[in-house]
């Protein structure tokens, strides 16, 4: 898939922006705080429906601003589609040429895209939300079932957290709603782990292939699902239904003094090892990078092979953080395959060919030229 262009209308310092794309590679150059990143963001936007950045979409609106407007033509294998999203505060549009999305899991997977920042060497390294954000996202851009589900996962795991802080407050409150809960729960949760045990295989097996590229054979990456349940992969779904109702009753009681569900896919983690040690635990600093940069090439894989075409690959400011060995294997991966959006505050440490065949775009203060 392709960007033809990228249009931004009072989006965060943009009052008004519209570019064309010529050539795979598009490179944003400019100091910190210019509007760098604010591109790439829109596109991500467009991709999923939420940034990257923030859970607030007031804070993407210009200064001033009653709206937003981020737009964009994509060329599909299957044709050319049409891409809106706008802002207000009284939430978000989301168009497909011209036609409004009643939801916006309708609207996501329209375009796909691999984001890769800094920050995101902490799904290696950081927290387990970190992890199961990285994902519900991945897997939402392939399957807008999951998507269906998983907001509606939340909705009742929302409706029983309530019930559980209630009691707590309310010692006579009966428990019997807490089995409706449970029950719709169970349903939900099996969909959503099948989901999940079948993209961390697939995913497992890409980055597996791509790790022992980069380290000449000399690690082996693995990826393992932390299940906070006892449900298993071999199980069919009634087995696994029945497995979780007999866990949640387990937990009653512990979930009563807690105000809170204790199992289940939201806490729910994943871990990345080599040669069979945990990387986030005991991995140097330079085999973290590699896991994650891995495990950012394996998406890229993930999806050509879920969806028939490669993604957008989004790099911000990422490869200065690489050196010049995975520099070079990101861009030798993505050349004429990928169509990639690069940002960085100076090209002296860009020496790869591919970048200098890339398109240069000059950023400050939210002017491009």
């Amino acid at each position: 898939m392709h960007l033809r262009n990228l249009t931004l209308s009072h989006y965060r310092n943009y009052e008004s922006m519209s570019l064309s794309f010529d050539g795979q590679i598009q490179l944003f150059i400019g100091n910190n705080a210019q509007g760098k990143t604010n591109v790439l963001e829109s596109i991500y936007l467009l991709a999923m429906a939420k940034s990257h950045r923030t859970s607030k979409d007031k804070e993407l609106i210009s200064w001033n601003a009653d709206y937003a407007t981020v737009r964009s033509d994509i060329e599909r294998r299957y044709g050319s589609v049409r891409l809106e999203i706008q802002l207000t505060s009284k939430g978000k549009r989301a168009k497909i040429n011209g036609l409004e999305q009643q939801k916006l899991s309708e609207f996501v997977g329209a375009l796909n895209v691999v984001m890769f920042a800094p920050e995101d060497l902490a799904i290696v390294k950081g927290a387990p939300a970190q992890r199961r954000r990285f994902i519900d996202m991945e897997i939402g851009q392939v399957s807008r079932t999951y998507l269906h589900y998983l907001s509606n996962y939340n909705k009742v795991l929302q409706q029983k957290n309530q019930l559980l802080k209630d009691m707590i407050i309310k010692k006579n409150i009966s428990a019997d709603m807490l089995s409706i809960w449970n029950t719709q729960l169970a349903d939900l949760a099996v969909k959503l782990l099948q989901k999940r045990f079948e993209y961390i295989g697939k995913l497992e097996a890409w980055a597996k292939s791509i790790h022992a590229g980069i380290t000449d054979g000399k690690e082996e990456l693995t990826l393992h699902y932390e299940n906070t349940t006892p449900v298993t992969a071999e199980m069919n779904p009634q087995q696994a239904a029945d497995t979780l109702h007999t866990a949640y009753e387990e937990m009653l009681e512990r979930e009563k003094q807690r105000g809170s569900t204790l199992i289940g896919p939201h806490r729910d983690d994943f871990s990345l090892r080599i040669n069979g040690i945990d990387v986030q635990t005991f991995g140097s600093q330079g085999q973290q990078r590699t896991a994650a940069l891995s495990l950012k090439l394996a998406e890229i894989e993930l999806i050509k092979e879920e969806v028939g075409e490669y993604p957008v690959l989004l790099l911000d400011d990422v490869l200065s953080e690489l050196d010049e060995h995975r520099q070079t294997l990101l861009l030798e991966t993505i050349q004429d395959k990928v169509q990639t959006f690069v940002s960085s505050t100076g090209v002296e440490g860009l020496k790869h060919q591919v970048l200098q065949q890339a398109a240069r775009h000059y950023v400050r203060e939210g002017k491009i030229s």
